[in-house]
């Protein structure tokens, strides 16, 4: 079932979490997921690294017609896994109802800190 609320399926392949860095705003990356169904989104994230298997992580859940948002700096918010920092890895979100995602990355290692947000690819 997919609507134009969203798609099932999205993938970032371009991840690498930033170190919080001296900054007052800590570096960091995000994944939001806005749920406009009547349904509730069962969300389950893999992690994908060049030089080790996939992580599955825990499945989380966003409430009907609500956003959630995802910061991979938090352990919390990725079902206990602490994602290392400065590595390079990707992100397949699958939900079990249409949602749309997007991804957004704070890095702060500059004294002009980029912050930049993007769209997955739904697939």
């Amino acid at each position: 079932m997919e609507n134009s609320n969203g798609k099932l399926q999205w993938v970032f392949p371009d991840c690498e979490l930033p170190p919080p860095g001296e900054s007052l705003l800590k570096g960091h990356e995000s994944i939001i997921v806005l749920n406009m169904n009547d349904d509730l989104a069962s969300i389950e994230m893999t992690l994908f690294y060049s030089d080790r298997d996939p992580i599955k992580l825990a499945p989380s859940l966003v409430e009907a017609s609500r956003v959630r948002c995802y910061r991979l700096d938090n352990p919390e918010d990725m079902g206990g896994y602490v994602v290392p920092k400065e590595t390079q890895y990707a992100v397949k979100l699958v939900s079990n109802v249409p949602v749309v995602v997007q991804y957004g990355r704070l890095d702060t290692r500059q004294s002009d800190m980029a912050f930049y947000t993007t769209m997955g690819l739904s697939v």
